[in-house]
């Protein structure tokens, strides 16, 4: 039987090369979607993913970055680097804010850095001066294709002109830019003298980020302190639900435009099959070697499908990338594995009708007409 299903799929190498092709092109349109949601997920938070600390320090109430407000008075900061077990610490001003640039707006996180700014600085450099000074801002190198924009060249941000003096790498999304500004001009900006927004912590050698983080909060008033990955765990959560709520709803418009797509193409395709299968029940097979014929060749239709799915998704995707770079993509494999296991799911489930027909079917019937 076994033999036969695996023969019969292949008798027709026309349909069947249209109908995996059909499979195909559904699930690369579901695993685009995914990795635009991955990608631009994880470029919303790229700032605290990237930043090399063990705790982040912020005022009380606040427990991620993304669209939050926080504001501590820079004492604070002396008090947190006295605690034992602090290594290092640096600290940043940050808002949310629309930036002028030439007749657009974008929407940016702005970040304000010391001087002598490490971990907290921008962690690749397309060009250009890496730490701003007075006057002066680094952006996005993808932002800077998109408008035209080059080093020398001027950004409002609320009224107040910067010079762009260098272009960062892995600072780009759709719904946010990370821009660079000095701490002295965005504490200008945000009438925030004399305050932080976070202080980022390193942990001395053998200290837990967990047991510092509780050191600080029982050390200092009024802040909340958090070990790296929570605070990035919190803050991809919030991300996903709000800033790229649009990219998963068309990603479920696409899974469950790809049901559909997978569902008819595998039906009509066993259905091309009905008086084949009548056949093998008239001559003796039971209905369960009906059932196992028809759904090894719904998957294997769908495996087919998949196959040039992943093959037109290693081609397309790099070529999308680099035409469209405000687009990130990004694949995983737990996406990889949820669009296979759905598949099958669904091609299991839509292969079931044409196969119920089948063995409802009277066998003597199939030798009339």
């Amino acid at each position: 039987m076994i033999r036969w299903s695996i023969r019969s799929i292949g008798s027709e190498g026309t349909v069947l090369l249209a109908s995996c092709t059909g499979v195909a092109f559904a699930f690369l349109l579901v695993m685009f979607f995914e990795a635009v949601f991955n990608g631009e997920s994880e470029r919303i938070t790229a700032y605290p993913t990237q930043v090399n600390a063990d705790v982040w320090v912020m005022q009380k109430g606040v427990s991620n970055m993304h669209m939050a407000v926080s504001q501590l008075w820079d004492w604070k900061e002396d008090r947190i680097r006295s605690i034992e077990g602090v290594a290092d610490t640096e600290s940043i001003l940050y808002m949310n804010a629309v930036i002028d640039v030439g007749d657009r707006e974008w929407f940016a996180y702005i970040v304000g850095l010391d001087e002598r700014a490490d971990f907290s600085a921008p962690w690749a450099m397309h060009s250009g001066k890496r730490l701003p000074e007075r006057g002066e801002m680094v952006i996005p190198e993808t932002l800077a294709r998109l408008t035209g924009l080059q080093t020398g060249d001027n950004i409002a941000i609320a009224d107040r002109r910067f010079t762009i003096i260098g272009l960062s790498e892995g600072t780009f999304s759709m719904a946010n830019s990370i821009v660079f500004v000095s701490k002295v001009d965005l504490a200008d900006i945000m009438s925030a003298t004399g305050s932080v927004s976070y202080v980022m912590v390193r942990a001395a050698s053998g200290v837990s980020p967990i047991e510092l983080a509780q050191r600080i909060l029982n050390q200092v008033d009024k802040v909340n302190a958090l070990p790296q990955k929570k605070f990035i765990n919190n803050d991809h959560h919030l991300a996903r639900q709000m800033g790229v709520e649009i990219i998963a709803m068309m990603s479920i418009i696409g899974s469950l435009l790809a049901i559909v797509i997978v569902a008819f193409t595998v039906h009509m395709f066993i259905l091309r099959r009905k008086r084949e299968l009548a056949i093998l029940k008239a001559l003796g097979y039971r209905n369960r070697h009906v059932y196992m014929s028809v759904l090894l060749q719904a998957l294997l239709l769908t495996l087919g499908g998949l196959a040039l799915s992943f093959a037109f998704a290693l081609v397309l995707f790099p070529m999308i990338s680099l035409l469209v770079p405000a687009v990130s993509l990004k694949w995983t494999l737990a996406s990889l594995l949820k669009t296979t296991i759905a598949a099958f799911l669904v091609a299991a489930l839509a292969a079931l009708w044409p196969a119920r027909q089948v063995v409802r079917v009277d066998p003597l019937a199939v030798f009339h007409g």
